[in-house]
């Protein structure tokens, strides 16, 4: 098996199983939090409060559910297209990590909007009245954050070639890869 085929897997694995914790979460959240008063973690500052979101971050665009389906395939097609054409090596495994990241919330996300029309939200920083989220916000939350860091502070401009639409290809005869 190759690295690239290992470095594939290994992140369709822990987009899944993230996934998996984001769907679960929300789960606790209806099963505890739906129809019943905030509970408390932090008087004042942060609690756990059921609410039912049918539009984007911030509530915005109410009621779109096909926008939004269309829209996080679009999403998870561009991660998945870049994820396969990061170089191999232990140096990318951060942008990797964004990968999965943003898949997983996305995953998470849609399918609330699939099954219910709406996306359960549970978290809640009263202190600053932040608007009310989940375990999948978080991930694309970090994902994007670390993403920024990352180009910004972390990766040389010739080590993002992985981002130009075209793939490089090996020149003949000394195994590196080269622009078109």
């Amino acid at each position: 098996m190759t690295k690239r085929v290992q470095y594939n897997l290994t992140g369709i694995l822990a987009s899944i199983l993230l996934t998996v914790l984001d769907q679960w979460t929300k789960y606790l959240a209806v099963l505890h939090l739906k129809g019943r008063a905030p509970f408390v973690l932090i008087d004042g500052v942060f609690e756990l409060s059921y609410l039912e979101n049918r539009g984007a971050a911030f509530g915005i665009f109410q009621g779109q559910k096909a926008v939004f389906l269309i829209c996080t395939v679009l999403i998870l097609e561009l991660v998945v297209f870049y994820y396969t054409r990061l170089p191999e090596g232990k140096h990318y495994h951060p942008v990797r990590l964004v990968g999965v990241l943003l898949c997983a919330g996305a995953l998470g996300n849609m399918i609330d909007r699939a099954a219910n029309s709406y996306v359960v939200d549970f978290f809640y920083f009263k202190l600053i009245d932040f608007p009310v989220f989940n375990v999948a916000d978080c991930y694309v939350t970090v994902g994007a954050i670390l993403l920024a860091l990352l180009i910004m502070f972390y990766y040389k401009e010739e080590e993002l070639g992985f981002l130009a639409w075209k793939r490089p290809e090996k020149e003949a005869g000394d195994g590196q890869e080269k622009e078109l």
